[in-house]
């Protein structure tokens, strides 16, 4: 099963990036690939089971269901319901954590997923550098001090 994977440090204090990530329905704020996010009806952004509709800068859409909220840990998991990425059982977590010696964020974003052989190494480009790096250097951008 791949597990791509990126990580990357983030110009703030642990807090305030893990309020910003937190939000479930805050994607569009920092992430550059994401164009508008909507939290599904009968579920709040912070609940475990929530349902986001993501479009994406491309126009495309992917449904999320969060499936793991952890604030002591600062990280959450979710999975693809539904999207135009050909895979299966697709579960992904970020995750930030203090840099002590700096007051700056590292923060960490992976998943494992099923899919054929031949999708596998554009999928895994795709997911670790397009979605987390992307994110990650978004997030950094968002926080530039």
């Amino acid at each position: 099963m791949p597990r791509p994977y990126s990580s990357g440090i983030v110009p703030a204090d642990v807090a305030e990036v893990w309020a910003v990530v937190r939000d479930f329905d805050g994607l569009p704020v920092w992430h550059p690939g994401i164009e508008s996010s909507e939290i599904e009806p009968g579920a709040v952004a912070g609940e475990v089971g929530a349902v986001r509709r993501l479009t994406l800068a491309d126009g495309g859409t992917v449904r999320e269901k969060l499936l793991r909220l952890d604030d002591v840990d600062r990280s959450y998991t979710y999975q693809i319901i539904e999207g135009p990425f050909p895979v299966r059982h697709y579960v992904s977590t970020v995750r930030v954590a203090p840099v002590t010696a700096t007051g700056e964020s590292f923060v960490e974003w992976w998943c494992d997923y099923d899919a054929d052989a031949g999708d596998e190494e554009r999928l895994n480009h795709t997911f670790s550098q397009g979605v987390y790096a992307g994110g990650i250097s978004g997030l950094a951008e968002h926080f530039g001090r």
